[in-house]
């Protein structure tokens, strides 16, 4: 099977755009699967509000010129300590997404479940690196800048924001639309 990562592709004007958007719900599929196993408890009708909010933000990110076969997509799911959603979400917005812009790290979205228990627990967002190897070198980076460090120091003086976080890299399947 050829490396899909580092193949070449061209688009012509008329079906580049219906690629992008096939690419894109590709990877709301892979996002979905893995929500799905991870957030059993959801009410369907959420669930699809979720991987929809996904697939259009992926969408728009690529309508910009991104190839996204040239870069891997990371969803990460934060398991909020109770009492601790706010803060997170405020670290995130007021400090978080401006360090991980100065490390090469794009954010393609954030999210919170609409229903509890998850919508007090859970906090999603998704990532794109340019590489795997650029990830793991982006994310040492970033928990070795100081600012990093100090903001994480300040927003965890009461305990840690979340007590487990998932991580996957996303990459299309042989069936994907994403080629």
């Amino acid at each position: 099977m050829p490396n899909l990562r580092n193949e070449i592709r061209s688009y012509d004007a008329k079906d580049g755009s219906v690629r992008i958007f096939m690419e894109t719900i590709s990877i709301a599929i892979a996002t979905m699967k893995i929500a799905v196993a991870k957030l059993s408890g959801i009410k369907t009708l959420s669930l699809l509000w979720f991987i929809g909010g996904a697939a259009v933000t992926l969408g728009v990110s690529n309508l910009g010129g991104s190839n996204p076969s040239h870069h891997v997509y990371e969803l990460r799911l934060y398991h909020v300590n109770e009492g601790k959603m706010d803060a997170l979400k405020a670290r995130f917005g007021d400090h978080t997404d401006a360090i991980f812009k100065r490390h090469n790290m794009k954010s393609i979205g954030y999210w919170v479940p609409e229903d509890p228990p998850y919508s007090r627990n859970l906090f999603v967002y998704i990532l794109e690196h340019p590489s795997r190897e650029e990830a793991r070198k982006n994310w040492a980076a970033f928990q070795a800048d100081p600012e990093w460090k100090k903001v994480k120091a300040d927003s965890e003086t009461q305990g840690p924001l979340a007590n487990h976080i998932d991580s996957y890299f996303m990459d299309p399947t042989s069936f994907s639309a994403l080629k």
